[in-house]
């Protein structure tokens, strides 16, 4: 019974209030519209006091559109239209702004009125505390001789890390901007900074004109610089990024420029620079975009330029020693793809020319799948074209290759006895070839090239008492390749990867100028393990035999000779986050050819990583030494507010480090602060060994960058 009288109390307070409380005329229809909503207020206790006054006493608490108000005590003074409050006093709006304060008065909508003894938050992150505030047309709120920090203040003998203190704020809510007049910025209440006036985004916009955070930096060749990125808000769907660079030796200007469409994004980015390091200016640009165009296709590109090959690497803006600039056009459907596209390079590489390395490429390509009724299984159907051009005139070095390709394939799967899955291809394949600037091939070739293939795989599963599975798949490929390799210059095959993946491929060659030929065995196992402890491991060995050796396989391919190398590759994961890959080809001598490794181990506050290469020497492939390199990374958070980096990349066959760097960060709720130091130790004609040292000061709170409350401090009770 005592439930129910306070729900009629409840809900006879609502309606008293709707009628108590009017929506003044004389504002604009939508926002007459808006609030016709009721006025509802829920208390204790509720008493009239003559005719013009409504005491709420008790966890009172009223609500008017997206307004609530909480306080102690309410008096609605019907006369003067106006809300009376006692503290302590909560006023929310919406879901990110908060007031607190002792007492004060507002109109009945709590749109204009005055609180005394306030504090405002942002989010959770950033506070304003203020003698008054004032609010003014449900918008602005004012805020006399205020302080503002996003920093966690415990004690009022404590000064904050920072603050800006200010004559008045005033917090545009349409806007969402924060106004100081005569800002002063403290840092342990030590005064650094002075500005008349001052604007700074509240934490629940997501962008705005103004200031980044600067940055510090010190490079043995460019000297002290400071980058001082300015944000330009130019409207909902575009922003652009000026950055300038002054170092002691260099004067850059770097830009970004981003734009939303309804069907897509375009981003560039790029710098200019007048620096000692060179007599001539330079600049560098990237760009790239992605649209969703009519029926399905989609239309990516980039464009990558830069006016001479040490500046991404003096600059630290990449480390690519090839760029290329592409512009493509593909649709991908369940049973159909369609794509086409055209790719520039410009070589950044010590000792390579330009003009003698396909400059231009085009490719198109159509692909098509059909499953007939009659036969069964699965026919694919594909055409392509490739083309590609050096810029050179000379013999040879100058060649241009132009080629077609059209494939049509069957393939079907069964289920044997015992669980043999039995699959089988067919197929046959014509590739018209082109060539021009090559005096050692001939001009135009077209060669037919039939297969057949067939796949055996048989998984044993066994379940452990424990809840482990474990699978193990023994399979095995016996294939024929008619035909032969045309008599052409092999452009586009000359790097091939022998792993898991195409163990039982007819051809591991990666383009279709060169195909493996003459009949062909391959076989391994596979074996997988799922353990109930969270880890799971995997191995599969393979080996490949063929009746006639494949010329155009280099030798540390793998697969030169009748018998190609034996392959090694496994990976093993925890549920404590640990994870192993590595790969590795044996010759018959059990010598290796190639190997890779990687480890890593990743943990709440640890992050480690190191990953192995080794490449024997291959003139074939244009490497005339071994190569032999280790790289680390790791990162390690050692307190709550602490975090260390580090990465070091050392080249065995050199004998000598590649590169280094170390870093640490401190972070907590209001400032963060990044320290970095790297040296790349390897030089060339056209670099030289550097070493760069940065120093990054942020304020936090003010922005909609994310926000992990693991890095804001505790108070000691």
């Amino acid at each position: 019974m005592r439930a129910l009288a306070s729900v009629l109390t409840v809900c006879a307070i609502s309606l008293a209030l709707w009628l108590a409380l009017p929506v003044p005329a004389a504002r604009a229809q939508d926002d007459v519209t808006a609030r016709r909503a009721p006025a509802v207020l829920v208390a204790d206790r509720v008493a009239l006091e003559g005719d013009n006054r409504l005491v709420a006493e008790g966890n009172v608490e009223a609500l008017y559109g997206e307004t609530r108000l909480k306080a102690a005590r309410i008096v609605y003074d019907r006369s003067q239209d106006q809300l009376i409050l006692e503290g302590p006093i909560m006023l929310i709006e919406g879901d990110s702004s908060i007031i607190l304060a002792d007492g004060g008065a507002l109109d009945a909508d709590m749109r204009n009125g005055i609180l005394r003894g306030a504090r405002m938050v942002f989010d959770q992150r950033v506070q304003l505390g203020a003698n008054r505030i004032d609010r003014v047309g449900g918008r602005y709120t004012q805020l006399y001789k205020v302080a503002a920090t996003s920093c966690r203040v415990c004690s009022s003998d404590t000064p904050p890390i920072w603050e800006i203190r200010a004559r008045r704020a005033v917090h545009d809510q349409q806007e969402k901007q924060i106004y100081f007049d005569s800002a002063q910025l403290r840092v342990l209440d030590v005064p650094i900074l002075w500005l008349p006036r001052l604007r700074l985004p509240d934490p629940t916009l997501d962008r705005a004109t103004g200031f980044l955070i600067p940055s510090l930096n010190q490079n043995s060749q460019l000297g002290t610089g400071v980058r001082i990125p300015y944000f330009i808000r130019i409207g909902n769907h575009r922003d652009l990024t000026v950055t300038p660079f002054i170092s002691g030796k260099s004067r850059t200007l770097e830009l970004r420029y981003r734009q939303a469409f309804r069907n897509g994004a375009l981003e560039i980015n790029g710098a200019w620079s007048n620096d000692e390091l060179l007599t001539d200016n330079r600049a560098y640009v990237f760009a790239s975009g992605a649209f969703d165009l009519a029926r399905g296709f989609k239309l990516k590109f980039d464009v990558e330029a830069v006016t001479d090959k040490a500046y991404l690497l003096d600059y630290d803006y990449s480390e690519k020693d090839r760029l290329d600039s592409e512009i493509a056009v593909s649709r991908t459907r369940r049973d159909e793809y369609i794509g086409a596209g055209l790719i520039t390079y410009k070589t950044l590489r010590e000792g390579e020319e330009n003009s003698q390395i396909p400059t231009i490429i085009g490719d198109a390509v159509y692909e098509r799948r059909l499953f007939p009724r009659r036969i069964g299984g699965e026919l694919r159907m594909a055409y392509a074209l490739h083309g590609h051009r050096r810029y050179s005139n000379l013999d040879i070095l100058g060649r241009d290759v132009a080629r077609a390709e059209a494939d049509l394939a069957w393939l079907r799967s069964w289920t044997l006895p015992l669980g043999i899955r039995a699959s089988v291809e067919t197929g046959l394949s014509v590739d018209s070839f082109r060539i021009r600037q090559d005096s050692t091939s001939a001009a135009a070739t077209t060669e037919a090239t039939p297969r057949a293939g067939l796949t055996l795989r048989w998984p044993l599963v066994r379940d452990g008492a424990n809840g482990a599975r474990t699978v193990l798949e023994p399979v095995a490929m016996i294939g024929w390749v008619g035909g032969s390799n045309a008599s052409i210059p092999n452009d586009e095959s000359t790097r091939v990867e022998f792993d898991e993946g195409n163990l039982l491929s007819l051809s591991r060659f990666p383009a279709a100028d060169r195909r493996e030929r003459g009949a062909s065995a391959a076989y391994g196992i596979g074996w997988t393990r799922f353990d109930p402890r969270g880890w799971q491991a995997n191995l599969t060995l393979g080996h490949v035999i063929r009746d006639e050796v494949q010329p155009d396989f280099t030798r540390t391919s793998g697969l030169d000779g009748l018998n190609s190398n034996l392959l090694i590759a496994g990976q093993y994961r925890t549920a404590g986050g640990l994870a192993l890959t590595a790969r590795t080809l044996f010759d018959t001598s059990f010598d290796l050819t190639k190997a890779e490794a990687r480890a890593a181990w990743v943990t709440p506050n640890l992050g480690l990583g190191a990953s192995y290469i080794w490449l024997t020497e291959d003139p074939a492939e244009n490497r005339t030494d071994t190569v032999s390199e280790w790289s680390l990374d790791g990162s390690y958070r050692f307190s709550r507010h602490w975090t260390g980096t580090a990465n070091w990349r050392y080249d065995v066959s050199s004998q000598q480090t590649a590169e280094a760097g170390l870093g640490l960060q401190y972070r907590n709720e209001c400032v963060e602060v990044n320290l970095s130091l790297s040296r790349r130790f390897t030089s060339s004609t056209i670099v030289d060994p550097s070493t760069d040292l940065g120093i990054t000061i942020g304020l936090r709170g003010f922005s909609a960058q994310g926000f992990d409350n693991s890095y804001t401090r505790t108070c000691r009770n």
